[in-house]
């Protein structure tokens, strides 16, 4: 089923005027701290440079240039500030052009919706300082781009985002899609070896044990987030009806009237979705579903705080 309009592709133009958008997205999710004099929270995140980590007592050996004099006399207890070192924390995006995605009930197909999510993503990542690349994936193949901290650097993305989205249409044809899912987790485990942000905007189609290592490896060593992008077209099935679903020139029939093929669609997504939130629970990944019959930056926005909110209460 098709959208109308220019919600089918999404230029690089389009891509790089996301960037005012993004300013307000947060991926620092903040934790309530469990020492007792320490502050209000603490970072969940891995980061970049020397920043305040907690307050506590004093410790004999403790540096005496380190004590909160103003703390001190409050409490009327020696107390020490700590410090951390924050680390730099290159950013890459993994983006899903596989002809997939190239399904849309309602606003957009979620090709565009994961190439809007993805570009959001990089903008804020390169508006917080650090450096951004990434990968784009498809059924012909995976393009790179290294990270730099630049605005070219996230152009650079953008128009490889664009380029693999302007190319997918209905009767595009398969090129082993599913294990390029897995090729591109193991790129990125190659670069990513420590204290990166992996962000992985997919629908992870053609998933399987092996993508579940993979991320279960990256995560050990990096802080990863999957946005699930998703059409809301398998929660709400018709009853009745045949329906048509078109690619432009490709068209296909479902008879939705036939209850076995309502049963078999529904258990699919059904099972796919158990699937993914037992991934999230064993994994410990954020796994937040972006719809594609929304606007984009809206819902991420509220997903992240959501995401942080959930970490708060951990």
């Amino acid at each position: 089923m098709t959208t109308a309009g220019d919600r089918v592709h999404v230029t690089t133009a389009e891509l790089v005027a996301l960037e005012g958008r993004a300013r307000d997205l947060s991926f620092v999710q903040k934790a309530r701290s469990h020492q007792q004099l320490a502050g209000r929270t603490q970072s969940s995140l891995r980061g970049r440079g020397l920043i305040f980590e907690e307050l506590r007592e004093y410790l004999p050996g403790d540096d005496i240039r380190s004590i909160d004099w103003r703390v001190t006399a409050r409490t009327s207890k020696p107390v020490v500030r700590v410090y951390g070192e924050e680390k730099e924390r290159p950013a890459l995006l993994l983006v899903d052009q596989r002809v997939n995605m190239f399904f849309g009930s309602r606003r957009s197909m979620k090709s565009v919706t994961a190439a809007e999510a993805a570009m959001l993503c990089a903008w804020r990542v390169l508006g917080s300082g650090d450096r951004v690349g990434g990968f784009v994936f498809s059924d012909a193949g995976i393009d790179e781009v290294r990270p730099h901290r630049s605005r070219n650097a996230v152009i650079a993305l953008a128009d490889r985002v664009a380029k693999a989205n302007s190319v997918l249409r209905a009767n595009s044809p398969l090129q082993s899609s599913e294990a390029i899912l897995n090729e591109v987790l193991h790129r990125t485990a190659a670069i990513a070896h420590h204290d990166h942000l992996v962000i992985l905007v997919s629908d992870l189609n053609g998933h399987d044990d092996q993508t579940r290592e993979l991320l279960l490896r990256l995560s050990a060593t990096n802080d990863v987030i999957c946005l699930l992008v998703y059409d809301p077209f398998l929660l709400e099935l018709p009853t009745s009806g045949d329906l048509v679903v078109s690619g432009g020139n490709l068209q296909a029939e479902l008879a939705f009237g036939q209850r076995s093929m309502r049963q078999a669609v529904d258990r699919f997504a059904r099972d796919r979705g158990r699937e993914l939130r037992a991934w999230q629970r064993e994994l410990g990944l954020p796994m937040l579903p972006v719809s594609a019959a929304e606007e984009t930056a809206p819902q991420l926005r509220r997903l992240l705080e959501q995401s942080a909110w959930r970490q708060r209460r951990r």
